[in-house]
């Protein structure tokens, strides 16, 4: 909490006007028994009318004066919480952009979503509870005690030991249910996780017909959130009619020993009914200290869940070259790989186990390279090293002769076109996410990236064209489509790399060989990397890449590799006798 306190620095003024007029406020409360025992003791005992109606009028007054100052209060932290809660969520996910693959992988997705949504909410709580209340509550409590001795020093003696006793039960109730909050953020975690997979596949759960399998399962997680908050409501439960109950005999005793003291002539009704007044003010105040307790413990753990986002430094450094700072060496390789291996992180130490070892190959300005392999053999891991996805554990990874890790990540990006294997998409128009890669890209431009992606004639059909509205995740359009429109945004960014990981999987052969002649005939001078589990796809590349087990135990063209290259050959062979090679 205290680290995150850094942004209350942007709202001096509201942390300072917030609680003074809570003060102020709190000020009018402490008066108005005072008042009212004087419209008793003298307004009712004399029968003076005119002395009730003013000693009334003061009353509202006060009333009103205290309404205002609440209100300044109330803006006051709303502004500065809503501040602090927008700004933390800037910094979370700007924070969040400059991790690599391996830091996010480690957080996961819905951990990530529950802490930048729901935590920052119980940081802004606690931002709007610490202006309105904290001050509020401990000084009605200790102004209330004081305005009681001030009335009738032995009376308020009720006063110092109750407080003591409701203390007492807050600490008890409290110290059993903290613990609970912490965990609660991490249930709520599961049940994102649940949710999220849920809603994303849910076409793969309807098809295996799991959902009622998946509904148990977000039933249990459900349940064990719900037994954990019914389990800390039950302790909870006990705080108000526990207090109550101090607070109400206390007010008995006032009542009895007060009345003593008014037969005794050393007290009014009025005071009396003035010290009943303030020891209500004491128990709905330290009511409120309780609530702010359960407050403040949850937004302890979720400050503590967001800090450890924010120390997850970046574990790639950002180079200096930026984009018109670039001058390739002459002669230079476009993509070169000196000796390259990687290891994900958390994975085992031992060489043997990296998921890409001793990489070493080159790839001249406009040519194709093919990289093909068995299930898990490193061609994802391979192509993710260019763009600088994930630090190379050892060796060195070269675009036009100079190390990736001296372009700053714009520089280096810019020169690459990537199609992932999954086909993502974001909501808006067509036009929109063809030019993610170019916002300045002009139509010309986008209509010769679908031309060459084959996209350009299913969006014709489409009854806006380039306007028509892609939906969340894309649902509106085929896996092919999507794949040649995630192609055509790649192109549409007129890179020096294009990079397509088995980005035709959904393709037809057809269509995959007009794709892979247009790529030839519109991008002579891109260097083109196509990922393939089809042979067919990758035949006619200039230099072809055979990886198993992390390992390239091929390299050289078609008719080489069909010679030299068994594990080549293998694949060939089962694919002639699938009926899959096309020729």
């Amino acid at each position: 909490m205290i680290r995150l306190a850094r942004y209350l620095k942007y709202f001096k003024k509201q942390v300072v006007i917030g609680p003074a007029f809570k003060l102020g406020e709190a000020v009018f409360e402490l008066i108005v028994p005072l008042v009212m025992a004087r419209i008793i003791d003298v307004g009712i005992r004399n029968q003076d009318t005119g002395y009730i109606l003013r000693m009334g009028g003061l009353m509202v007054a006060l009333g009103l004066m205290g309404l205002c100052f609440a209100l300044i209060c109330q803006y006051s932290a709303a502004k500065a919480s809503q501040g602090v809660g927008t700004m933390l969520r800037d910094d979370l996910f700007r924070h969040l952009n400059q991790l690599s693959h391996g830091e996010l992988d480690k957080i996961g997705t819905n951990s990530m979503i529950t802490r930048v949504t729901n935590d920052v909410n119980q940081i802004q709580l606690a931002v709007a509870m610490l202006i309105r209340l904290v001050v509020r509550a401990p000084f009605l409590v200790v102004g209330a005690i004081i305005m009681s001795m001030m009335l009738d020093l032995k009376l308020s003696l009720i006063f110092l030991a109750v407080a003591p006793l409701v203390a007492l039960v807050l600490y008890a109730v409290m110290s059993r249910s903290i613990p609970f909050y912490r965990v609660r953020q991490k249930r709520l975690d599961r049940i994102s996780l649940i949710t999220r997979e849920n809603l994303s596949g849910v076409r793969v759960v309807r098809a295996f017909a799991k959902q009622q399998k998946e509904e148990e399962r977000f039933e249990e997680a459900n349940q064990e959130l719900t037994d954990l908050v019914v389990r800390v409501g039950k302790l909870s439960a006990v705080l108000n009619p526990a207090t109550f109950l101090i607070m109400n005999t206390a007010i008995l005793l006032i009542i009895y020993f007060g009345g003593y003291r008014v037969l005794d002539g050393a007290m009014t009704q009025g005071e009396v009914y003035a010290m009943v007044n303030y020891m209500t003010q004491i128990s709905l105040a330290l009511v409120v200290v309780a609530n702010l307790v359960v407050i403040f413990t949850k937004a302890s753990a979720s400050a503590a869940r967001i800090n450890e986002i924010f120390d997850i430094r970046p574990g790639m450094k950002e180079g200096e070259l930026q984009p018109g700072q670039i001058r390739p060496v002459p002669g230079a390789p476009r993509i070169e790989f000196d000796h390259v291996s990687f290891a994900y992180p958390g994975g085992e130490k031992d060489s043997s186990k990296d998921a890409l070892s001793d990489a070493v190959f080159s790839v001249r300005p406009g040519e194709t390279l093919g990289i093909i392999g068995g299930t898990g053999s490193g061609k994802t891991t391979l192509v993710n090293l260019i763009p600088r996805f994930y630090e190379a554990t050892k060796g060195q990874v070269l675009v036009d002769g100079i190390p990736v890790q001296d372009y700053s990540f714009k520089a280096l990006r810019r020169q690459i076109g990537i199609v992932p294997q999954k086909a993502v998409l974001f909501y808006g128009t067509i036009r929109d996410n063809l030019r993610w890669g170019n916002e300045d890209a002009p139509q010309e431009v986008l209509e010769w990236a679908a031309k060459t992606a084959q996209a350009q004639d299913f969006i014709r059909q489409q009854n806006k064209g380039y306007d028509t509205l892609v939906l969340q995740g894309a649902k509106n359009f085929s896996g092919g489509q999507k794949q040649r429109l995630t192609i055509a945004r790649a192109l549409a960014a007129q890179p020096k790399i294009l990079i397509l990981d088995d980005s035709s999987s959904a393709l037809d052969y057809a269509t995959d060989a007009r794709l892979r002649q247009a790529l030839k005939d519109e991008c002579r001078d891109m260097t083109v990397v196509i990922v393939s589990q089809r042979t067919s796809s990758i035949r006619h590349a200039d230099q072809i890449l055979v990886l198993d087990d992390g390992k390239i135990v091929g390299k050289g063209t078609h008719e080489e590799l069909l010679k030299d290259c068994k594990e080549y050959r293998e694949i060939c062979e089962s694919q002639e006798s699938s009926g899959e090679e096309v020729k």
